[in-house]
């Protein structure tokens, strides 16, 4: 009988350590968003509008999602590291195609209506009128909001 319990025990959590280990987020790179559900780190507002999200990854491996470029600018400037920090991973979805982009290596179209009103949308490669990831900030920080 102990043998069984035993058994039973040793089984149980196997299994528990597999299915704990399938339902963890991994260790780099963007996770999936539940749109319409998750909500922003810093204003709390439904991430809704895939064109537009982001979310960093902090050097804790903890990601943070966001619902426009401009929160999680001013979100990360709050923060005791930032986006040169080694370890921390920042994403931003591209506008035309929702793949996620290296935040710092895209381009932003000033102008385009988000979510949170800061009016920045992120592309791939640079166009006529794209601004690089420090011009974004910098004009971000300058407003304020």
């Amino acid at each position: 009988m102990r043998r069984r319990r035993f058994l039973a025990a040793l089984l149980g959590s196997g299994v528990g350590v597999s299915l704990a280990a399938c339902s963890r987020e991994p260790e780099s790179g963007p996770v999936d968003i539940k749109w319409d559900r998750d909500t922003d780190t810093r204003c709390g507002m439904v991430i809704s509008d895939r064109r537009f999200a982001a979310q960093i990854r902090d050097p804790r491996r903890k990601v943070w999602k966001f619902d426009d470029i401009g929160c999680a600018v001013f979100w990360l400037a709050q923060q005791a590291f930032n986006e040169e920090t080694p370890q921390t991973e920042y994403w931003v979805a591209d506008q035309r195609t929702g793949a996620w982009l290296d935040a710092r290596q895209a381009h932003y179209l000033p102008g385009r209506k988000s979510p949170m009103g800061y009016h920045f949308a992120a592309v791939a490669a640079p166009e006529a009128g794209t601004l690089s990831y420090t011009e974004m900030k910098q004009r971000l920080l300058a407003r304020g909001k």
